[in-house]
């Protein structure tokens, strides 16, 4: 343990962490029986694997995609590299969804665009019991991990899944449309490292980062309920833009842009209330 957490303190934020994770990980063992038992000695082949994960991780590649596991929400979810590792602060989203649908007591039905490993439709799901939603991905590799999180945590009967460009495939009416899709503009793509490892096309939102989101606006027009929420995640910069964007299709709607702990826009919210 000592060794690789000095070899990842170089590298990780949380090394200490990241090393019981990783060790969990090789021995087949959850974190709890890995910090309660430090006199374990490791076998030569529990070493050697180790070391190859080491190896990795000191050349930037994820842990998550090594262990396959990833926690978002307080829930644990398959992930591999056809899929993005979801990230806290995409926590965000979830937590103004829930807020939205307390002040319903009715089944209601809810639409996640993009879903990739389905962690945004699952942890809704898993917190209000009376949601029904539909989860959308146009990679095939993305929906059988999505459709293997769903039933790992026993949603299949409540989260659904298709195969599709966006929303072009879906019909009906949503009060609440969830989307974390490609934000990022294709010239800052080559100067991030997660470019190296996971999928280039959940991440490129063409040339202002908006292309993307601005089809997906265009598609959702017409599955929006009368009194709907939107969500977008959006890049750090693009709040301003992406608000003037919304109003063109949502003109009748409230439209705003809320914050990340570091103040950065995060998320644009557009709910139309009657």
């Amino acid at each position: 343990m000592y060794e690789a957490n000095n070899r990842l303190s170089k590298i990780a934020e949380n090394p200490s962490l990241d090393a019981q994770v990783l060790l969990a990980y090789q021995l087949k063992r959850d974190r709890s029986w890995v910090l309660s038992h430090p006199e374990h000695k490791l076998s030569q082949i529990d070493v050697s694997n180790l070391d190859d994960s080491l190896i990795l991780l000191e050349k930037h590649y994820p842990l998550p995609y090594i262990t396959g596991r990833c926690f978002f929400y307080n829930l644990e979810f398959i992930v591999t590299p056809d899929v993005l590792i979801p990230r806290p602060e995409t926590e965000m989203l979830v937590e103004h969804a829930l807020s939205w649908l307390k002040q319903f007591k009715s089944d209601h039905y809810i639409l996640d665009i993009g879903t990739g490993s389905g962690c945004i439709a699952a942890a809704i799901a898993v917190n209000h019991p009376n949601a029904r939603l539909l989860a959308v991905e146009q990679s095939s590799s993305a929906l059988q991990v999505a459709k293997q999180n769903f039933h790992n945590l026993g949603l299949s009967n409540r989260c659904k899944l298709i195969r599709g460009d966006l929303a072009s495939a879906v019909s009906g009416k949503f009060s609440l449309i969830c989307a974390n899709l490609p934000y990022i503009p294709s010239g800052k793509l080559q100067l991030l490292p997660v470019t190296q490892n996971e999928p280039v096309y959940a991440l490129d939102g063409g040339t202002d980062g908006l292309r993307i989101i601005k089809r997906c606006l265009e598609d959702i027009i017409r599955l929006a309920a009368d009194e709907v929420c939107i969500l977008l995640e959006i890049e750090a910069e693009q709040g301003e833009t992406a608000k003037s964007l919304a109003y063109q299709y949502f003109s009748d709607a409230g439209i705003s842009v809320a914050h990340d702990l570091a103040g950065l826009d995060r998320l644009l919210i557009i709910k139309r209330e009657s």
